[in-house]
């Protein structure tokens, strides 16, 4: 979840999954709305010694607070548990959900070096945040601060979060101006995460039962709705199912093996269909999205948490 003063932030629990460091656990009005899309950034390279001195940088401000630093591009990872734990889950969640996720979907790195705070627990994490980066988290778990140029972690919380937030920077690289319900989305599908086929595969998740909840009271809005909606109307989430309907609309794109596809023709077409709508009905090959909508909502109603379709 992107941090911003107007955006309420991310919640996640911890699955029944391995987990990545090793542990067990449109409409007419928003039509008008929309932006025209930035183009595609140029690729910039940091080189190793700009790496090695902002780390250097870091160690003199830490010296002596138990802190340790490492370099693992395109990120800072900085934690206070010990040493050897940090690079666990430097090289466990934070490589590997980098290298996965640029595997599928990525091809630059941000074109600013960011850090990532992991703080060892709850006390930790709100002191330093607020310490560091005068913010005071009104959630539990971690967010990412552009302005700060920061992912701001309680990693007590485990490593879900993490894969979470790692996806928005990357995003912003790659996909100028994506709109909030793909962003979160993609963050939202691998929150719980693992590997099948050597990729990176998201899991069902916590955000499950609410969503069937919302389809049980038909809540939920259309994916033309969905999909139309600016960053104020996703995030105000006026039915509580956005990020959840989201996460397994692409979960089901997933599991149809549609996803790559889908993001690699959204991110060619976003000038023409900055929403991504007419690219979902191209990838989909559905022209009654209702119907679709129906057929969507029967695959999520037969889900559950912990396990997944064959």
């Amino acid at each position: 979840m992107l941090k911003t003063a107007a955006i309420g932030l991310l919640l996640v629990f911890s699955g029944c999954y391995l987990t990545l460091d090793g542990n067990s656990a449109a409409l007419p009005e928003a039509a008008a709305n929309a932006k025209t899309p930035a183009p595609a950034a140029t690729p910039v390279v940091i080189d190793d010694a700009a790496f090695s001195k902002h780390r250097e940088k870091l160690e003199q401000k830490l010296k002596g607070r138990g802190f340790t630093v490492l370099v693992e591009k395109p990120f800072i990872v900085v934690g206070d548990e010990p040493a050897e734990t940090v690079r666990r889950r430097s090289a466990n969640t934070v490589k590997w959900a980098v290298d996965k996720l640029k595997q599928d979907y990525f091809t630059s790195d941000p074109a600013e070096i960011l850090e990532i705070w992991l703080f060892r627990d709850k006390d930790s994490y709100r002191k330093h945040a607020k310490e560091f980066f005068n913010d005071e988290p009104d959630t539990p778990y971690g967010y990412y601060s552009p302005s700060n140029k920061a992912l701001v972690m309680n990693i007590a919380t485990g490593g879900g979060t993490l894969v979470h937030e790692i996806v928005h920077p990357l995003m912003e690289a790659n996909f100028p101006d994506c709109p909030a319900w793909f962003n979160e989305g993609m963050g939202s599908l691998y929150e719980q995460s693992g590997e099948v086929g050597g990729h990176i595969h998201g899991y069902t998740n916590w955000r499950l039962p609410g969503l069937q909840k919302g389809l049980q009271q038909k809540i939920v809005p259309t994916f033309q709705k969905l999909t139309a909606m600016n960053d104020t109307e996703f995030y105000r989430e006026d039915t509580g199912t956005n990020y959840a309907q989201a996460r397994y609309l692409l979960y089901y794109l997933q599991y149809k093996n549609l996803l790559v596809k889908y993001y690699a023709e959204f991110l060619k077409n976003r000038t023409t269909d900055p929403t991504g709508y007419k690219s979902l009905q191209k990838i989909l090959g559905e022209k009654d999205m209702n119907a679709f909508q129906k057929k969507w909502e029967a695959f999520v109603m037969k889900l559950r948490v912990g396990t997944e379709p064959a």
